[in-house]
């Protein structure tokens, strides 16, 4: 017993000495998820070249390509962020970000060359803008909050790009690669 006693008593005053963390809040929030947003950027800054070059249909790659270029104008949009609030750009793994884009690079292996490449090109790409317009949406939601106005002009200049292409991703699949990957594979 006593010896328990005194465990308790060791473990208090080791609590006692360590320096109490000051509660986490919108603001740190907002930070941690700008973080995963910027390494998710950069990520699909790496991969879109690589599915524009998979891709069969001109359109989807012609779509990917100008995404491209949007995708380093948004990162440049989350630098000036991290700028505002004084902090370092610097990403943290996604873990959402690295499934999804592992999941085209097994569409790309296991169709190349397959009528539904494209069919599933374009459903990986769409899972990425699905999950970059959640991540903008709530960004410009907490950026309000916390009184950014500047930030939330940016945020929801990208927001607006990754809707616009998430748009145009469903008018390429819908009049021309589902059709393909469903006919071709019948004929």
């Amino acid at each position: 017993m006593a010896k328990q006693a005194k465990k308790r008593a060791n473990k208090k005053k080791t609590a006692a000495r360590r320096p109490r963390q000051a509660p986490k809040m919108l603001s740190d929030l907002f930070l941690e998820t700008l973080k995963d947003i910027y390494f998710a950027e950069n990520k699909i800054i790496k991969t879109l070249p690589k599915m524009a070059k998979a891709a069969h249909s001109k359109d989807l790659a012609a779509a990917f390509n100008k995404h491209l270029r949007e995708t380093q104008g948004q990162v440049k949009r989350l630098e000036q962020i991290f700028k505002m609030l004084s902090k370092p750009a610097r990403g943290k793994p996604c873990e959402a970000i690295n499934g999804i884009t592992d999941e085209g690079a097994e569409i790309m292996k296991d169709f190349k060359n397959a009528p539904a490449l494209d069919a599933g090109l374009l459903a990986a790409a769409q899972a990425v803008e699905h999950y970059e317009i959640s991540r903008y949406g709530t960004l410009k939601t907490w950026a309000n909050e916390l009184g950014y106005k500047d930030a939330v002009r940016l945020l929801e200049a990208t927001l607006k790009e990754e809707k616009n292409t998430d748009s145009t991703l469903s008018q390429i699949a819908e009049s021309e690669v589902n059709r393909h990957a469903e006919t071709a594979q019948a004929a």
